[in-house]
């Protein structure tokens, strides 16, 4: 069965970094687009980034990220991370890892980034 396991949330500073992982398995992971997405308290689950399946995946930012996140995989190790940099205290929030397979949707059990000072 698909698994995603999320890992490396915190509590960071503002203007601090921390980097998302996930492990996927149960599927071919090269072949799906990979995505993070993030849900803040009494907030609606929203969009970070995706990044493709392609051979040269290509990634893609919601406006509140771009360039401060990257999205990235490593097909090899089953793996997407996030890196986020520049942390605001409005990034806190769950982040879950996402793949969409053949109309289903699939989600890890979250990871909590709190940025706070």
């Amino acid at each position: 069965q698909v698994t995603l396991v999320e890992s490396g949330g915190g509590l960071v500073q503002p203007g601090g970094s921390l980097r998302l992982s996930c492990r996927a398995s149960g599927f071919t992971f090269s072949s799906h687009a990979m995505g993070w997405y993030r849900q803040a308290p009494e907030k609606q689950r929203e969009l970070v980034a995706i990044i493709s399946s392609d051979r040269m995946p290509m990634p893609t930012y919601a406006d509140s990220v771009k360039g401060r996140f990257t999205i990235s995989r490593d097909n090899a190790k089953n793996m997407v991370y996030l890196q986020m940099n520049s942390l605001k205290p409005e990034d806190t929030a769950v982040y879950y890892c996402n793949v969409d397979r053949y109309g289903l949707r699939y989600w890890g059990k979250g990871a909590l980034v709190t940025v706070s000072s």
